[in-house]
């Protein structure tokens, strides 16, 4: 039995998590990048609060983070996840453990809703995050082109907090 653990992201976890990002990229389905940025970039997209890693029998598996859709105040505990799961530990579960460990660690940090992008062909995330408690609030009809110059929808997967004030709304 492999021994999974969800443990936070450190810097040292870069060159995985970036490999990670890369092997997303190439499938073409998981987001309209075509690199993977440097750390520096990277780090200064995301919160620095609930960056999580998924490790199994010490392998970096996966990988998630935030970043706020909106600097104004009023929409301080609105983000967006990134999540990517490495090629070879893909449909065993990983994603769904990474992606509840962090909803609940966003929602103590004060998190109220929570998006995520799907391309419209990327039927494994539409289903991860639905199996997670998000729920379809939008498709964005031909709204970026991929690498191949086709244009793509993208579906719009929300979750709200279960309180109306989440346990760590005053922390942001």
């Amino acid at each position: 039995m492999n021994e999974i653990t969800v443990r936070p992201m450190t810097p040292e976890d870069w060159s995985a998590v970036a490999k990670i990002y890369l092997e997303g990229i190439a499938t073409e389905h998981a987001t309209f990048q075509t690199d993977c940025p440097p750390y520096t970039a990277w780090d200064a997209s995301h919160t620095k609060e609930c960056r999580l890693v998924v490790v199994d029998d010490g392998v970096l598996a996966g990988w998630a983070a935030l970043h706020r859709v909106d600097p104004r105040w009023c929409y301080r505990g609105v983000a967006e996840i990134s999540i990517y799961i490495g090629e070879r530990f893909r449909g065993r579960g990983l994603g769904s453990q990474l992606l509840n460990a962090l909803c609940q660690e966003a929602e103590e940090a004060g998190y109220w809703t929570l998006q995520s992008t799907v391309l419209q062909d990327n039927a494994a995330s539409k289903g991860l995050h639905l199996k997670c408690g998000f729920r379809l609030v939008g498709r964005r009809e031909r709204i970026a082109r991929d690498c191949h110059g086709r244009w793509l929808d993208t579906l719009l997967m929300e979750r709200r907090c279960k309180d109306d004030e989440p346990s760590g709304y005053r922390k942001l």
